[in-house]
């Protein structure tokens, strides 16, 4: 009697009865399914957030870079069938590239996103090969599976566990693996698991004997270069932040919400979320001047504010300067950012330890879930959020959150919404005044000039049905020591040359956010 086969993959070329039991063989290709699609949509996570932290736009950058990934997956899956011989070798040389290809995706893009010109060239192509390897994975263990079960439970069984895998992926990304790791050590992390993959299959199957010496070598390699990569990955960060930003980079870190940078030189600080400056300590007190006083200027009778955005503390520092105010609350999304505004000795300089004041209460939160929910009224509403340049920040410029801020607004009470630049970003400015207006507010656009950003612009609004309007320059009381905001410069605040002068508008809704078109078209003409 001839001996039986003992290689799983010379079965019978009869299918197995339904239902039946899992042996080890299936089971450990099954658990290398859900790894190769845990790992799979990271990439395609990964190369997303990525994009849009250098590109901006995220919902553009996602749609366009999950499409890609997705094409480039049904590429791989189409190729997948002039795969033939050996299967399991093939899908150890595929685990490997994925590995190498996945894995040093991330710190490439970062390094080449300075020196190279047509950087979508080199992100879609690495989007594009990464997805193709993908797409070959799947079929491929489908078709070393196929004479180990029926084709039911083939295919209910590794769908079921890809989509398992891929559901694990998107809910540890923004959780755990973005705050904790950083993208960089991300996509490293899961380059190894792949080629670990690879390694375990390679020497758990007899049959992969006659080459285990070279592919185990080729692995060896692979792994030790991840493991460098990722034992360096904070340098090669900092490398890249320091070459995009020129300035010495002092404090880095990554949030689940956004990549803060703080960087130094002789003259200066500056703050940099996702890549965009949001302060130079040279210049910043014009910006938030022009921001807090005004509004507190309008109404002089304030006890209650409630600041949104501004995480750094530095309109709370100017609104201290206030001693009648009784309580000022700030919503803030990120506790990273408030933490390290509250730490930092050199930030606790810079905004004068404002949030270590008694008067202020710091709420980590979103604003516009927030704000729904919030019963107070409030004398004056500084509104200070990052531009408007993707659809979750636009919503915070929409009407249906303007209509939340009149809802919360005392008798006599006044709103200030920072709104761009009205040079830059014309339109994009004139829309938010729009905006406002279209919810019953009487708006005051007004502008100034931060050397850092050129001309700013700014809209403080009240009720149409309240007397507030723009502080008259007869009954000003601001507090000493402003270095900028006087008399003079609040009475040329309001003055628009034709150049910003007001031009016609959408308003900005939820359902068409016409806002950050405006923005985005509008400030990609920048050269």
């Amino acid at each position: 009697m001839a001996d039986e086969p003992t290689d799983p993959l010379a079965a019978s070329k009869t299918h197995r009865p339904e239902g039946e039991s899992l042996n080890s063989f299936q089971i450990l290709l099954l658990l290398s399914v859900f790894v190769i699609a845990t790992c799979g949509l990271i990439y395609e996570l990964i190369a997303g957030t990525l994009a849009s932290y250098l590109l901006g736009d995220s919902v553009t950058q996602f749609s366009t870079i999950i499409g890609a990934y997705l094409f480039a997956m049904g590429i791989g899956s189409w190729l997948s069938k002039y795969l033939d011989g050996d299967l399991l070798r093939w899908f150890i040389r595929i685990e490997i590239l994925v590995g190498i290809v996945g894995g040093f995706s991330a710190p490439l893009l970062f390094v080449l996103f300075e020196y190279v010109a047509s950087f979508r060239v080199v992100l879609y192509g690495l989007v594009g090969l990464t997805g193709i390897l993908v797409g070959l994975e799947i079929p491929l263990l489908m078709r070393i599976l196929e004479h180990q079960l029926s084709f039911k439970d083939l295919v209910s069984r590794v769908f079921t566990v890809d989509y398992i895998g891929a559901l694990l992926a998107s809910v540890i990304f923004p959780l755990v693996l973005v705050p904790q790791l950083g993208l960089i050590r991300t996509a490293l992390f899961f380059g190894l698991l792949n080629v670990l993959v690879a390694a375990f299959v390679l020497y758990k199957f007899p049959q992969t004997r006659p080459y285990r010496t070279a592919q185990g070598m080729l692995i060896g390699f692979t792994i030790l270069g991840l493991l460098a990569g990722f034992a360096l990955a904070e340098r090669v960060m900092t490398y890249t932040e320091s070459v995009a930003l020129q300035d010495k980079v002092i404090y880095s870190q990554s949030t689940p919400y956004q990549r803060i940078v703080l960087t130094s030189n002789a003259r200066e600080m500056r703050l940099y979320l996702n890549g965009n400056l949001q302060f130079s300590s040279a210049d910043e007190y014009r910006y938030h001047e022009a921001l807090v006083h005004p509004a507190m200027q309008a109404n002089p009778r304030a006890r209650r504010v409630l600041v949104l955005g501004g995480g750094d503390g530095l309109a709370v520092r100017e609104l201290l300067k206030y001693p009648a105010l009784r309580t000022i609350r700030l919503v803030d999304l990120d506790p990273g950012m408030t933490q390290l505004f509250r730490q930092n000795e050199l930030l606790l300089k810079l905004n004068k330890r404002s949030l270590l004041s008694p008067k202020v209460d710091v709420v980590n939160a979103d604003a516009y879930t927030w704000i729904r929910q919030d019963t107070a009224r409030y004398d004056v509403v500084v509104v200070d959020f990052p531009d408007p340049s993707n659809y979750s920040i636009g919503k915070l410029y929409s009407t249906a959150f303007y209509r939340e801020l009149d809802r919360v607004l005392a008798p006599g009470g006044v709103v200030v919404v920072q709104s761009t630049s009205p040079y830059v970003a014309r339109r994009a400015f004139w829309c938010i005044a729009h905006t406002l207006q279209a919810v019953g507010l009487r708006t005051f656009p007004y502008h100034v000039h931060v050397p850092s950003f050129g001309e700013w612009g700014y809209v403080l609004a009240s009720r149409t049905t309240e007397r507030t309007g723009w502080p008259s320059p007869n009954r000003l009381n601001l507090p000493a020591g402003l270095r900028y905001v006087s008399p003079l410069t609040l009475r040329d605040m309001t003055t628009f040359a034709p150049d910003m002068a007001e031009v016609p508008t959408e308003v900005n809704r939820l359902n068409n956010q016409a806002l950050v078109q405006y923005f985005e078209d509008e400030w990609s003409a920048v050269p």
